[in-house]
């Protein structure tokens, strides 16, 4: 569908690396990953990001 509407950039969130691999192979534009899933987050990507101003805030002092 990206190829088809010829996208200039496409920005991956939440795919693992098995299927980002596969995004960026089949992509014709060019492809960056802003967040990728993991097993420590529970495969929520954003999830250390929705907690920096408090888990991890209270961590930090």
């Amino acid at each position: 569908m990206l190829n088809h509407a010829k996208t200039d950039l496409n920005v991956v969130v939440g795919l693992c690396v098995g299927h980002d691999s596969l995004f960026y192979k089949y992509s014709e534009a060019l492809t960056t990953t802003a967040v990728t899933k993991d097993r420590v987050l529970g495969h929520n990507p954003a999830a250390a990001l929705y907690t920096a101003d408090s888990y991890y805030k209270k961590l930090m002092e």
